[in-house]
């Protein structure tokens, strides 16, 4: 893979941990959230079950307290459902009719925090291995400068957002100018791991913690590529397709 170096083409620039947010600019940008295992992930199967809107929170009882206005409370901590929720950050909790037409309010260890952290962006979007083909489209079709924006865990780095970030800087290479560091890194760590992202990703931190949990058949159902042709954006604080 060459990378684009076209002058006019946009810049696509990667993001690999929150932690080092302050050295970049997101005015006037496109900031695709990844926060594949899970939060980007259940967004995406959440809207496919018929949500009609996520409003993500950065506290747990901020959920709560939406319950009283309608919304079904959804929150997650150091990859378990807290209790007294009704939904997680599993893919599973959201495969189910009973969430057509209803509003999530969420709040995840990384991935809603990474949402709070980039209101100076142009436009927000939602990125997953569910949804890739369609985020490319978008970033494509929209002409604008992307920063992929991999939220961590807990501020360090990690394999599987790094990996979705590789994928789509190398579906959108030939339009855009990559010329960032961690974003041909991230292609190359794609490029090694792109004929069995699922193994490959099991060899992850938040993969065997997961084992640890019991819930490894997350992993899996994440790693599907583009089962999903929307993309969720932030339009004011709400998410929606």
């Amino acid at each position: 893979m060459t990378a684009s170096k076209s002058t006019s083409a946009p810049n696509f620039e990667t993001i690999l941990s929150p932690a080092l947010l302050p050295l970049y600019s997101l005015h006037g940008k496109t900031v695709v959230i990844i926060d594949i295992l899970r939060a980007t992930s259940s967004i995406c199967v959440g809207f496919h079950s018929g949500v009609s809107l996520f409003h993500p929170v950065a506290h747990p009882d901020q959920a709560l307290a939406l319950e009283k206005e309608g919304f079904i409370g959804a929150a997650e901590r150091n990859g378990k459902k807290l209790d007294g929720f009704s939904l997680g950050n599993s893919p599973f909790d959201y495969l189910s009719s009973h969430l057509k037409n209803k509003k999530v309010a969420i709040t995840t260890t990384n991935g809603t925090r990474c949402l709070h952290l980039s209101y100076e962006a142009d436009e927000i979007i939602i990125g997953s291995f569910l949804n890739l083909k369609a985020v490319a489209a978008y970033c494509k079709h929209k002409n604008q400068d992307v920063i992929a924006f991999c939220a961590g865990w807990k501020d360090k780095f990690n394999l599987e957002d790094t990996l979705f970030a590789g994928a789509l800087a190398n579906s959108l290479s030939a339009d855009f100018t990559i010329e960032c560091d961690s974003t041909l890194a991230a292609i190359d760590l794609y490029s090694n791991a792109k004929n069995n992202l699922s193994s490959y990703i099991k060899k992850a931190s938040h993969a065997q913690r997961f084992e640890r949990f019991g819930i490894e058949h997350d992993i899996d159902f994440c790693m599907q590529n583009s089962i999903y042709d929307f993309v969720p954006r932030m339009v004011g604080d709400n998410l929606v397709i």
